[in-house]
């Protein structure tokens, strides 16, 4: 099971989240140092999966979200505590997202269960009965008297 996207995978599938980059290529990937994407990992703002010994992998997820640290730090001019809360707030947005669709897919499923259930009521009527209806212009009287078998 992948702990950031809940999914389970196939360890020989590559996606864009497969941890497959050692540093120094995610360095060259992302234009940064090192020495920064080391210190991005401190700061909590980009966490690449880590192998058996400790050493960082990187996926091509977390080279994208290198450049958009790069990109809101020189372009933007936000600090990394900004960054951070940026990031932290569009993993939020995203998980909220993911909830409302299965949220509003329990919904649908739960109203054409309830329109299968109230076919099947409506199916289940009796025909031989007649809806009554009071009828106030009338002033007819009407005396129904059964049959008497002899």
């Amino acid at each position: 099971m992948d702990p950031r996207s809940g999914r389970s995978r196939n360890p020989y599938q590559l996606t864009d989240e497969s941890p497959v980059y050692v540093i120094s290529v995610a360095a060259q990937l992302s234009g940064l140092h090192p020495q920064t994407l080391r210190q991005y990992d401190r700061l909590g703002l980009v966490s690449p999966d880590r192998t058996a010994g400790r050493g960082r992998r990187y996926s091509a997820r977390d080279i994208e979200l290198l450049r958009t640290v790069q990109q809101l730090s020189q372009d933007e001019g936000i600090n990394l505590a900004g960054i951070k809360r940026i990031i932290e707030l569009e993993h939020q947005v995203a998980a909220l997202q993911a909830r409302v669709a299965e949220l509003s897919a329990a919904v649908d499923g739960a109203a054409a269960a309830m329109q299968q259930r109230e076919a099947q009521v409506h199916a289940s009527y009796r025909r031989d009965l007649v809806p009554y209806q009071d009828v106030q212009q009338a002033s007819a009287l009407v005396v129904w008297r059964p049959k008497r078998s002899e």
